[in-house]
């Protein structure tokens, strides 16, 4: 570890959330890519959508290449002081809250599929026997 790096809090990285200051936690590292957000080839969102948290898997998954790579240590600032990272919170998909709502329909649904043609046969059993006694 060199002794000349500065070791930020997770609190104080999270602030720079915006366009005109944008900071990311990357393997433990501390970036200020404010100067590259016009030049970034995926645009300005993807990174802004990195702040505030630990955005290393984000990275990795996008896989970056060497070139990359080398770019960001003209952006490095420090490290990260691991201890103010939040813990990872359990991640709940999205699909289990919007798919609840869905299966309340799929089984009426499923229910008149079953139905409707019994109460039509019922109908038609009814207007006949009545039709026959006229």
């Amino acid at each position: 570890m060199a002794s000349d790096s500065k070791v930020h809090r997770f609190e104080e990285v999270a602030k720079h959330n915006n366009a005109k200051d944008c900071w990311l936690i990357i393997s433990g590292k501390v970036y200020d890519v404010t100067p590259f957000m016009e030049e970034h080839p995926g645009g300005d969102e993807v990174l802004l959508s990195a702040t505030g948290k630990d955005a290393t898997n984000d990275f990795e998954d996008v896989g970056h290449s060497d070139s990359a790579r080398e770019l960001m240590e003209k952006y490095y600032i420090g490290k990260i002081d691991a201890s103010t990272v939040p813990q990872k919170r359990t991640y709940i998909p999205p699909l289990q809250t919007s798919h609840a709502p869905d299966k309340t329909p799929d089984f009426v649904i499923k229910i008149l599929q079953f139905l409707l043609p019994l109460l039509i046969l019922g109908l038609a059993f009814a207007v006949r026997h009545f039709t026959k006694k006229e």
